[in-house]
């Protein structure tokens, strides 16, 4: 598949996936004439990669975290130094505190819709029961 027939499935700029690219995250196929050609399940990557720019990760992280997004949980990384271990578990930390807050806003969320509908049902019984009978 083509760069922008990627960019539409996706809802990635073209732009971000030749940074994508640059940065060592994709890797598409050239073909003869020089166009990027991209593989079958190339989307998903892209959606993955746009998931975890979202969560705040740096393209640095997210390429050495891509492997094992759908690979053998037996791959051995490169050996990081310390600092790096320190970086991916303070984004860790960071991803754990941004589930807590989505979770507590999506409860709420819940929450309004039941008394929302609730309400609604209430309103729809009140108007049944002040109409006329035989109407």
């Amino acid at each position: 598949m083509k760069i922008g027939e990627l960019s539409r499935l996706t809802g990635v700029s073209v732009r971000a996936l030749r940074y994508y690219e640059e940065e060592g995250l994709i890797r598409p196929e050239r073909g003869g004439n020089g166009y990027r050609d991209y593989c079958d399940g190339a989307d998903e990557v892209v959606r993955q990669i746009r998931g975890l720019i979202e969560c705040g990760l740096p393209t640095r992280i997210i390429r050495d975290i891509l492997p094992y997004l759908d690979g053998p949980a037996d791959l051995l990384p490169q050996a990081p130094c310390a600092q790096m271990l320190d970086q991916v578990a303070a984004e860790r930390e960071q991803l754990d505190r941004r589930i807590r807050c989505l979770t507590r806003n999506r409860a709420a969320i819940d929450a309004y819709l039941r008394a929302a509908r609730t309400a609604a049902l209430a309103a729809e019984d009140g108007e049944a029961a002040m109409r006329p009978t035989g109407v």
